[in-house]
């Protein structure tokens, strides 16, 4: 048991002070920072084995696109490359890490590329299930205070004869409101609000207010979002399915269930034709996830 524990706690560094940045992923791959995360917080890991923990830690402190592969973490952290691939299969059960890939269209081509998505804030199977389908729950408290607020009680700061009432922000905030909608900026706002304004202001509301509407912008949003696609993987095989069929991340043969016969869930027709390339591009990095590595003692 002493063993056990000693090999599994992280080894002292002493070139830490000096080791070199983390290496970023080539352009378009490395680390993705999941949606909606709550703040940090002291306790973000805390619930996480200490070396599980150490590990979340590191990589939630580091940028999209950095390279969190096992072999350039181990550079980067004490540990060898099987405890931090242990450690990564961990943080996936524990619903802050999934691994897959996503559809992306640009510069006149598309493909599939590898993802790894990360979040501090641990989320269930039903959430990633909805995040691969775009549809991500919003879980954060909404502000108090509205974005188009927010701008008309700071109009007083820079120009104080805009100075308004809290009764007057709230009365005002949904004509800025359809100028947020129809694409226009922060900045735009208060340009018109406040340029060319008479020598005497007897009323800033009511000047406020028709110039919001006599100055409204046409609408310049951009085309609604396609959905977003995206495919998970098996974090034990990166044999790739459907969320529900991969439950903490793993696939039912993996997970060690009887009367599974095929590493992911029969697709529909529909499903073969929008992930084939994905399952063909997750079999050319499968045979690197299943090398054989000796099991390390946690």
């Amino acid at each position: 048991m002493a063993d056990s524990q000693l090999s599994a706690a992280p080894r002292p560094t002493h070139a830490a002070p000096h080791a070199a940045p983390h290496p970023m992923a080539n352009p378009g791959y490395g680390k993705r920072t999941a949606p909606d995360q709550l703040a940090h917080r002291a306790d973000d890991f805390t619930h996480l084995p200490g070396r599980e923990a150490a590990v979340a830690a590191y990589v939630d402190r580091l940028p999209d696109g950095a390279d969190i592969s096992v072999k350039t973490l181990a550079k980067h952290l004490p540990y060898g490359q099987c405890a931090l691939r242990t450690a990564l299969n961990n943080l996936q059960a524990a619903g802050h890490l999934r691994r897959g890939r996503e559809h992306v269209a640009g510069a006149g081509s598309a493909r599939w590329i590898t993802r790894t998505w990360f979040t501090r804030t641990p989320r269930d199977d039903a959430w990633w299930a909805a995040f691969t389908r775009g549809d991500v729950p919003q879980e954060r408290e909404p502000p108090t205070r509205s974005r188009a607020f927010i701008l008309l009680a700071a109009l007083g700061r820079t120009t104080p004869a805009l100075s308004l009432s809290h009764a007057d922000c709230v009365t005002l905030g949904p004509l800025v409101a359809r100028w947020f909608e129809r694409g226009a900026n922060d900045d735009e706002v208060r340009r018109a609000l406040t340029t060319g304004l008479p020598t005497q202001i007897h009323s800033p509301a009511a000047l406020v207010a028709r110039r919001l509407r006599d100055k409204l912008p046409p609408d310049r949003t951009p085309a609604p979002r396609r959905t977003a696609l995206r495919i998970l993987e098996c974090a034990t095989c990166g044999a790739p399915g459907r969320p529900e069929a991969l439950p903490g991340g793993t696939c039912a043969p993996c997970r060690g269930e009887r009367g599974s016969q095929g590493r992911s869930v029969a697709l529909t027709a529909n499903q073969v034709r929008t992930h084939a390339a994905a399952a063909r591009a997750a079999a050319s990095h499968q045979h690197e996830r299943t090398r054989a590595c000796p099991s390390t003692p946690r």
